[in-house]
């Protein structure tokens, strides 16, 4: 755990902060946020590069949750990073980022039972760690909000195939110009309903006790850390949200298990959600101070932060980075406005923050004068 840095506040989020072998113009992040903006193949576009582009001032951008595989999409129009058109225009992406003097990381994900037969190849069920279907809902375009398809229980052969699926997705987004990738291992993706009691039923080397349960997702973060480094590889957790569905009967000891594996692979930085996402950040009581003193990392903060509390985060130690999700949305300047105390903007009545099309709520919020 870091000390107190006894910092004034104004000064605490501006701090620079090394992440590897990056140093970070400030201890800000913008959270990875699903807008569904890539073209009908997956492949990003030039409004993606307009829209991260303006955003750079931001210690770090962590990139939307993008699919590893064609069987990892669960949401219209999110981008892939396993086809060779999609990893070439990501390079836009990082060029308009990296020519404001931006860092960038990819998130990836593999949506799991968080998906819908419109999806996937030939119409076939999403897959998950056994057989249960989310409470949840999907939107496809046109046709609007549908409710999750049935997934089936990956066989325990595929699992391997899905985890060199993140290793060679990661391998990609170095190709595409990114500094390093997330894992999403929240939200109920696949990654987090194997390590849950609730999602996971199984049976098997990856069912039953924590340290099975836990197996999936440690192998993925291994392989990624093997293929580009632990240096450029971070890890997002949510303990305690619920958010799609998912279900943990005791999350302190599992996620201790999981925190304490993963500092033996030493990835750059821990991102955890605090609380339900983008709910109470109280929901179900958690020791998250236990949990971060397993890890020697970069400890990354995110859920309702505001810019007292992230200031009063990072000046006592309780934080090294903090994230913020809708907030950059709506203020691509962010930095700045939090720097010199500017009012922020109000966020379009008439725009979605997550979805929609074009323009408008996306790359036409105003910056400071």
């Amino acid at each position: 755990m870091s000390a107190q840095t006894n910092l004034a506040p104004a000064d605490a989020l501006f701090q620079r902060v090394k992440l590897g072998k990056l140093d970070l113009a400030n201890r800000m992040a913008m959270a990875p946020i699903t807008r569904s903006r890539a073209d009908d193949d997956l492949v990003p576009t030039d409004l993606m590069a307009e829209y991260y582009g303006q955003r750079a001032s931001v210690g770090l951008i962590i990139a939307e949750a993008t699919q590893v595989s064609i069987t990892a999409q669960g949401y219209s129009h999110t981008p892939g990073i396993y086809t060779p058109a999609q990893i070439e225009l990501w390079k836009k992406v990082t060029d308009a980022v990296h020519a404001q003097g931006g860092r960038i990381f990819l998130q990836i994900w593999h949506t799991g039972r968080k998906s819908h037969t419109h999806f996937q190849p030939n119409n076939q069920a999403p897959v998950a760690p056994s057989a249960i279907v989310a409470k949840s809902q999907i939107y496809i375009t046109g046709s609007g909000f549908q409710d999750c398809s049935p997934p089936r229980a990956l066989e325990i052969d595929e699992i391997t195939g899905i985890v060199e699926d993140f290793r060679q997705a990661a391998a990609n987004a170095i190709l595409g110009g990114f500094d390093g990738v997330e894992l999403h291992g929240a939200h109920g993706y696949l990654l987090d309903s194997f390590l849950r009691d609730g999602t996971n039923k199984r049976t098997d080397a990856y069912g039953g006790s924590i340290e099975n349960r836990a197996r999936f997702l440690l192998e993925v973060a291994a392989a990624v850390v093997d293929e580009i480094g632990a240096d450029r590889v971070g890890v997002r957790l949510a303990p305690v949200s619920p958010v799609n569905d998912a279900v943990e009967s005791n999350p302190q000891p599992l996620f201790e298990h999981v925190v304490r594996e993963l500092e033996k692979l030493h990835p750059v930085y821990l991102h955890i959600v605090e609380g339900h996402t983008g709910g109470p950040r109280d929901n179900v009581p958690f020791d998250y101070e236990a949990l971060r003193s397993l890890y020697s990392g970069v400890w990354m903060v995110n859920n309702g932060y505001t810019k007292e509390m992230a200031e009063d985060a990072i000046r006592t130690g309780r934080a090294d980075m903090v994230s913020f999700g809708r907030m950059m949305i709506t203020n691509p300047d962010l930095p700045r406005r939090f720097r010199e105390n500017h009012p922020l903007n109000k966020p379009f009545e008439d725009a979605p923050p997550y979805g929609g099309t074009g323009r408008h709520g996306y790359v036409d919020y105003p910056f400071v004068d």
